[in-house]
């Protein structure tokens, strides 16, 4: 199709991806190739506003790399002409040479309507599109029942910009600072679990995907009572809204406590998490930032989404899903099923899981 061709002298580079940190996380495979594949090019991302005050912005994950070079905001839920119009004269203004569609899979609808849009706004070369006569599903694995992972279909979508593979480590690197570094070098002063300590992240902006906060407590004194000393360090990291279940975590732990919620940058964060013997979590932004940087995960979902889809990169990790009749839902708010996915699994399993990964570890060391 004519809008798939890539001009030979790209100079200016639009990437459109939506979402919060997590989102952001997993398509960090998918900027490192846009970078190589227009390496002198000004690279800009066009991308929501927060919500809420729980999410972040791009610039969390990919402010300390030179992944992309500027960002263009808008309200996806203003749809007035007004809005529209501002953001069409915005990218006209910008003139992008090429667009790259890093959104989330939708319906047919939604991406003839931003096809429709995009090519009102001058652009004639888009990378990354689905087809229209198919809907851009993630790929299904019929030995593992599972689906081909977000940072995987990305990544496909965008093959024509050259090969690469989420089993590549290159595309994980955030790049971190020195400055970062010396951060959370700061995070952890003075902390007595400081050279032996587990993480949690025990929030989630999603009340679906929420296993609860008694179950996270009960989690922390089992697990401190079964499977470490009273040496071992537990750092909770989250943001300003989780502190609270920060607490009652730390309140059931025997060991030194250091509560990062809120006092740290997510890039600072994803260090500290680099330094954890493991991190418990959701399906997070922490969570995605501890499997980006190699650190594994027992990661506690709901089946709002197919099983595989948001799963953490990486070898090593425990994930505790149920699949039910009504998963894929894509639920933010489960009321008629009381998210009965992610509350059938048990507090004994997630310890289980958890001393699983030590266990390895330790052997591995």
């Amino acid at each position: 199709m004519p809008w798939r061709r890539i001009p030979d002298d790209v100079r200016r580079v639009l990437v459109f991806r939506l979402g919060s940190l997590g989102d952001t996380v997993v398509a960090l495979p998918s900027f490192h190739l846009v970078a190589r594949a227009f390496p002198r090019a000004e690279r800009r991302v066009l991308t929501n506003v927060p919500r809420s005050a729980r999410e972040t912005d791009l610039d969390a994950v990919l402010g300390g790399t030179d992944l992309v070079h500027g960002y263009m905001h808008f309200d996806p839920a203003e749809r007035s002409a007004t809005a529209i119009a501002a953001v069409r004269r915005s990218i006209r203004d910008y003139a992008p040479d090429v667009l790259v569609y890093l959104v989330e899979q939708g319906s047919r609808l939604r991406t003839v309507r931003h096809l429709a849009f995009f090519m009102s706004c001058g652009l004639m070369s888009i990378v990354g599109m689905p087809e229209l006569s198919a809907d851009g599903s993630h790929a299904f694995d019929p030995d593992t029942g599972l689906w081909e992972s977000e940072s995987a279909n990305l990544l496909r979508r965008i093959s024509a910009l050259g090969e690469a593979s989420v089993e590549d480590p290159a595309l994980w690197d955030l790049g971190f600072t020195q400055e970062e570094r010396q951060q959370a070098d700061a995070a952890l002063r003075g902390f007595a679990g400081a050279s032996d300590f587990i993480a949690m992240a025990p929030g989630s902006k999603i009340e679906a995907k929420d296993w609860g906060a008694e179950n996270w407590a009960l989690l922390a004194g089992g697990l401190s009572a079964r499977s470490t000393g009273t040496g071992t360090g537990l750092v909770t990291v989250g943001g300003p809204a989780d502190r609270e279940r920060a607490a009652r975590v730390a309140a059931s732990w025997r060991g030194p406590h250091r509560d990062l919620c809120g006092t740290v940058a997510p890039r600072v964060s994803a260090l500290v998490l680099a330094r954890a013997r493991m991190l418990a979590a959701h399906d997070s932004g922490p969570m995605h930032l501890a499997a980006a940087v190699s650190t594994p995960v027992m990661a506690i979902l709901s089946a709002r989404a197919r099983p595989g889809i948001w799963f953490p990169r990486g070898e090593g990790n425990r994930i505790l899903h149920r699949e039910v009749a009504c998963g894929g839902c894509g639920l933010e708010t489960c009321v008629a099923e009381r998210k009965r996915c992610i509350t059938a699994i048990g507090v004994g399993e997630a310890v289980a899981a958890c001393r699983d990964i030590l266990s390895a570890r330790t052997h591995a060391a």
